[in-house]
């Protein structure tokens, strides 16, 4: 099979329709998918629910999407960075359907992994419980949350061997792997690709096959936050 595209826009190409869910890795700006994200804007696919830990922020990121109305409905965990997303919450324009962290990063992981739904305390007794199956074991409410399968996957990675395995740079990492693994096609950008069998087994956090198609490409890696401590005087 042939997982490795030129382009962004090709390694979407016969993938996207209107109305679709899609998965997209990363936290805040630090290891998200910017090129795949671009394409999607190109494209035009409109009408999305889009499950991510965040919208990224004004004009960079998700919130690109958001800037060109191609998103209907978000699953998040943090939208405090996107004014934007604020404004069209707010006005009726975007459904939200908030998830804690972990769960929503268990969400993607159970269904990647063929589990269809599980129990947790988080939540219990909160307005995330709201019209969920609540179930006691030992003396202890847990709420039931569902496994998450979405359309497409849209990750960032580090390097890639042309059989789809990836590596992620330390913090990048985080919401990757889950993502890329609860989608039907998992499309996976990388900064380097690798010869295959380069990869050391044993360091690789991702295998291939949940990875469909790869594109590499140079990103530009935007700093969320730039935080710097006064400069000493001499």
């Amino acid at each position: 099979m042939k997982k490795v595209y030129g382009t962004a826009g090709e390694a979407l190409e016969g993938l996207l329709q209107d109305g679709m869910f899609i998965a997209a890795g990363g936290f805040g700006l630090c290891g998200i998918p910017e090129l795949l994200i671009d394409a999607l804007v190109e494209s035009g696919v409109k009408d999305l629910t889009i499950a991510s830990n965040n919208c990224g922020v004004d004009g960079f990121g998700l919130g690109k999407l958001l800037d060109t109305r191609q998103i209907r409905k978000m699953l998040s965990s943090y939208v405090g960075e996107n004014a934007e997303f604020m404004r069209q919450y707010l006005s009726g324009e975007l459904e939200l359907e908030f998830n804690p962290q972990g769960t929503l990063a268990e969400r993607m992981r159970a269904g990647g992994s063929g589990i269809p739904g599980f129990y947790t305390k988080t939540g219990v007794g909160t307005v995330i419980a709201e019209g969920k199956e609540v179930k006691n074991f030992d003396g202890q409410d847990y709420i039931l949350e569902r496994g998450i399968v979405a359309d497409l996957s849209i990750v960032k990675a580090w390097k890639a061997d042309d059989t789809g395995n990836l590596v992620f740079r330390k913090t990048a990492r985080n919401f990757n792997p889950p993502a890329a693994m609860c989608g039907r096609v998992c499309v996976a950008e990388v900064e380097e690709i690798v010869p295959r069998g380069s990869l050391d087994p044993d360091m690789i956090h991702l295998p291939g096959i949940y990875v469909h198609r790869i594109v590499q490409g140079v990103q530009e890696k935007r700093i969320e936050k730039v935080t710097t401590r006064p400069r000493e005087e001499a």
